[in-house]
């Protein structure tokens, strides 16, 4: 049985990203996947209760999702409004459902205070890229799930073809 592959609802043309819109990825690939059926799609923030649209949030100070998982940073929207316990129950709600479903990797969408795995933002809302996880990819990679950030599919694809 081949692992299965949890993504970024936004990638797959899901209109859940904070400001009401999607990024969708276009890849032979990720469709190669989803006709397998391997493909297990989730909104994090969406998943915790956030609506859509919703203001922005970054980590605080520069932190990463790691940071958040070990209580040391805080997600907090553009407007002041704390919104971490909504992403720790976003990461806890992403890894049930992997583990629920057999997802042995992650592709999500990167630069996200969730789903971000090479880059976070700095929490100045400034638009400054930092290199780190959101708490999503965190608690992922945490629990041994293999993150790729959408980027990086060419990757994914050739780790999962060695795999199988």
């Amino acid at each position: 049985m081949m692992g299965k592959i949890l993504v970024s609802a936004c990638l797959m043309g899901h209109a859940v990203r904070y400001d009401g819109s999607s990024k969708p990825l276009v890849h032979p690939a990720l469709e190669r996947w989803r006709k397998e059926g391997r493909l297990i799609t989730l909104c994090p923030e969406m998943s915790a209760g956030l609506p859509v649209p919703r203001p922005p949030a970054e980590i605080e100070n520069g932190r990463s999702g790691e940071d958040v998982l070990a209580g040391r940073a805080r997600v907090l929207e553009i407007t002041g409004g704390d919104v971490t316990a909504a992403f720790i129950e976003g990461a806890e709600n992403a890894l049930k459902l992997a583990r629920d479903t057999g997802c042995t990797h992650a592709l999500l969408i990167d630069g996200s205070p969730s789903c971000g795995s090479g880059f976070t933002h700095d929490g100045s809302f400034s638009g400054r890229r930092l290199a780190g996880s959101g708490v999503v990819a965190a608690c992922l990679r945490a629990a041994g799930i293999r993150v790729f950030a959408h980027s990086e599919i060419e990757a994914l694809a050739a780790t999962l073809e060695a795999e199988a």
